[in-house]
């Protein structure tokens, strides 16, 4: 591998950490400053018993990176390459797989995607701190923020990094908390020799999904608005109050899907007349002419689904915690989050990256 070749290893403490969002945002930025980079990702996602990672496309295409910088999956983690080392036939890499990531194709850097979390991998030699090791790069580490606590994973990750740990981004951090992580956790991590390359604030942006997700997760019907499922929505509410009640608690939301039984007319004519991307009505009960007339009007998808209130909200609550990033405003809003927050100057510096000469 020529000497000018460098790679950086992006993983999480946890899953859905931002990592993805990381690897593309530094990845652009590092793009705007001209360097030549590549991207890859040792090991595969395996998502509801399928072989599937849909972010390594969309990256690969929001980068615009030609096939020879594109380094793909050696092996998904599922039931059965678990099974073939549990039965002791050896690991599906055949001891080989990781020289891959140390031949280089010309890049200046080769941007590799790890594991979810810091032993996700391991029984097949893939875990984070296997293929730090194996390829010898260093480690940027994503973690989101939840509490001050967070500071215990990260020592735990630099006690099990050591010096392959590179630095730290804390992700989606809240208003109410910038201050202390900026001035008490950013300072006690430099100090344990753990550098914070970014403090990243919450965005809604990057935490919204989509009106077509919330209908793919619900195999929902789509009664009105089939054109406006590219709507974002910000968050969840539930329409179970009374009809004044349920206004003035509308009026605070922004960009809401509104959870409402059918029945509810009431409840349904309130959550139109404020911030709401789409109704989704629950109890199997038709909307109102009048209710799909003023939708209509406004813009705003009707959705229909059979399971009850209760579990409709459960399993849209599970979208908001594997957010995708596939929408151009995402992809905008991670841009501008790394461009603002990201101290890029420090991690060339780290790596040891000398930008290139612009031409005369």
């Amino acid at each position: 591998m020529p000497s000018s070749a460098k790679r950086l290893l992006i993983g999480s403490t946890e899953s859905y950490s931002g990592k993805s969002a990381a690897v593309l945002g530094i990845g652009l930025q590092l793009q705007a400053t001209g360097v030549d980079i590549a991207f890859g990702k040792p090991l595969g996602n395996f998502i509801n018993g399928e072989v599937q990672d849909p972010d390594l496309e969309f990256i690969v295409e929001t980068l615009r990176l030609p096939q020879s910088r594109f380094y793909p999956p050696l092996v998904s983690l599922t039931e059965a390459t678990i099974t073939q080392c549990l039965e002791g036939n050896g690991s599906p890499l055949n001891g080989h797989g990781l020289d891959r990531f140390n031949d280089s194709q010309g890049e200046t850097l080769l941007l590799l995607e790890g594991p979810g979390n810091l032993t996700e991998g391991m029984l097949i030699d893939l875990s984070l701190c296997q293929i730090a090791s194996a390829v010898d790069a260093p480690v940027l580490l994503v973690t989101r923020y939840d509490s001050i606590a967070l500071v215990d994973r990260l020592l735990a990750a630099k006690a099990q990094l050591g010096d392959h740990l590179l630095g730290v981004v804390v992700n989606d951090i809240p208003e109410t908390a910038a201050e202390t992580v900026s001035q008490l956790v950013q300072p006690f991590l430099e100090r344990q020799g753990i550098p914070v390359l970014a403090l990243l604030p919450r965005s809604p942006i990057m935490r919204s999904i989509t009106v077509r997700e919330i209908v793919s997760r619900l195999h929902a019907e789509v009664l009105c608005c089939p054109d406006r499922l590219d709507l974002m929505v910000e968050t969840l509410t539930i329409g179970a109050m009374n009809v004044n009640a349920a206004l003035r608690y509308f009026r605070k939301g922004l960009n809401m899907a509104v959870v409402t039984g059918g029945d509810r007319t009431d409840i349904q004519f309130a959550a139109l007349e404020t911030s709401t991307q789409c109704l989704v009505l629950t109890g199997q009960v038709p909307p109102s002419r009048a209710i799909l007339e003023r939708a209509t009007d406004l813009e705003v998808p009707i959705l229909t689904v059979d399971s009850d209130t209760l579990s409709t909200v459960e399993r849209i609550d599970e979208l908001f915690v594997q957010v995708r990033l596939h929408e151009p405003v995402k992809v905008k809003c991670a841009q501008d989050l790394v461009a603002e927050h990201f101290d890029l100057d420090r991690l060339l510096d780290l790596l040891d990256i000398k930008l290139p000469v612009s031409a005369t």
